[in-house]
C-alpha cells in the first residue's frame, strides 16, 4: 500500500507485524472443549505495542496485512477506533485474517493456538510495498522475530532495516513463537543476522538463548550488547526485568497484580517502553513504568484494548510511592 507524503510524516512508531483476531474465552479454568461464551479483540504483538504506545499519547502506525473477509474489515475498524494509523494496512489474497484462541487458568497458564495456516497475511508483506520514508523518520520503529519466519516478510523486515539504518531506537522484540518456525535453529540463524541492524532489542529469557544463545539474563543481555544494540532488556517473569547499556545496568523487581490474563503484559511493556524512551527517561524510571503497564494489563481480560493510558500507570505508581 503507498501513502501520500504527508500521512509518513511525524510518527512517533511505526511497528510492523503480527495482526490479527484474539478469540478469548469468558470462562476461566477450562478447557476450550468446555468453553460456552467468547469475546474477540484485536490482537498480534505488533499492533498491541501500537495501542499501547497511543495510551501514552504517542502517534503510531502499523505495517501490516489482512485477509479479504470481515475480520479485516474488524481490523481496521478497530485500530482507527484505538488511535492506530491503519495506512499502511492492506488486504491480501488468499490467506483469511488470523485469529487465535487461549485458554485462561490464572496465575500463569495460558496456552495460545495459532489459526495462521498456511500462512498468515501478515507474513505477505512485499519489501516492494513498504512506506519507506515513514520507517526512515519514525522516532521509534518496532519489528518482531516473527515477522522473520517466512518469506517475503523476512526479506522485507531486511529492507525496512537496511533503509532505516542502524538509528537509534530501531527495535527488535525477540517474540520467539516455536509454532512459526520449522525449527529453532533457523531462528537463531535470523535472529542473529537481524541483531546487526537494531539498536534495541528486548525479550524474555527462553527467546534470549533462541538469539545468543544464553538464560542467565546478564549473560543473556552482555551478550546482546556484543552483537552491537545500544539497549539490550531481558525480561525475568516473576523475578523482574533487567536492562543494559554499555554504561548502565539497572534491574527492578516485578510489579504485583492479581493475573486474569497474562498474554498482554508483554507488549503493554513494549508501548511503556516506547514512551520511556521517547521521554528520555533514566533506565530505573523506564522500567518501573513498564513494569506497572504490562501488570495492569495482566490484571484484565483482553490485550489490545486494556492497555492503559499514561495516567492511570502514574495513578499507581504514586499509591507505591515510585512515581518518576
Amino acid at each position: 500500500m503507498v501513502a501520500a507524503a504527508g500521512d509518513m510524516a511525524g510518527y512517533d512508531l511505526v511497528a510492523m507485524g503480527r495482526c490479527g483476531v484474539d478469540i478469548y474465552p469468558l470462562d476461566h479454568g477450562v478447557g476450550l472443549e468446555d468453553v460456552k461464551r467468547f469475546e474477540k479483540f484485536l490482537g498480534g504483538s505488533a499492533t498491541n505495542v501500537a495501542v499501547a504506545a497511543t495510551r501514552h499519547g504517542r502517534r503510531a502506525a502499523l505495517i501490516t496485512r489482512t485477509g479479504r473477509d470481515p475480520f479485516g474489515r474488524y481490523i481496521h475498524r478497530s485500530l482507527r477506533e484505538l488511535g492506530v494509523d491503519d495506512v499502511f494496512v492492506a488486504e491480501v489474497d488468499g490467506p483469511p485474517t488470523p485469529v487465535t484462541f487461549c485458554e485462561i487458568f490464572p496465575p500463569d497458564d495460558f496456552p495460545l493456538y495459532f489459526y495462521r495456516y498456511p500462512t498468515a497475511p501478515d507474513l505477505m508483506i512485499q519489501a516492494e510495498e513498504l512506506p519507506l520514508d515513514a520507517i526512515r523518520a519514525a522516532r521509534v520503529f518496532w519489528a518482531t522475530v516473527t515477522g522473520l519466519s517466512q518469506e517475503p516478510s523476512r526479506s522485507a523486515h531486511f529492507a525496512a532495516w537496511q533503509a532505516r539504518g542502524r538509528r537509534s531506537h530501531t527495535v527488535l522484540d525477540l517474540d520467539y513463537r516455536p509454532m512459526f518456525w520449522p525449527h529453532q535453529a533457523e531462528a537463531g540463524e535470523q535472529v542473529a543476522k537481524a541483531l546487526e541492524h537494531v539498536t534495541v532489542a528486548v525479550g524474555n529469557r527462553e527467546e534470549c538463548e533462541v538469539a545468543v544463545g544464553e538464560t542467565e539474563p546478564r549473560r543473556a543481555a552482555d551478550a546482546l550488547l556484543e552483537r552491537g544494540v545500544e539497549l539490550a532488556i531481558v525480561k525475568q517473569g516473576p523475578k523482574g526485568v533487567l536492562a543494559v547499556t554499555a554504561d548502565e545496568r539497572v534491574e527492578v523487581r516485578p510489579f504485583p497484580v492479581t493475573v486474569v490474563n497474562g498474554l498482554g503484559a508483554g507488549d503493554a511493556f513494549g508501548g511503556a517502553l516506547v514512551h520511556g524512551l521517547l521521554n528520555g527517561w533514566d533506565l530505573r524510571r523506564i522500567l518501573r513504568f513498564a513494569n506497572v503497564a504490562g501488570a495492569i494489563v495482566a490484571s484484565r481480560l483482553e490485550c489490545s484494548s486494556a492497555m492503559p493510558t499514561t495516567a492511570e500507570v502514574e495513578t499507581v505508581l504514586a499509591a507505591k510511592g515510585q512515581e518518576g
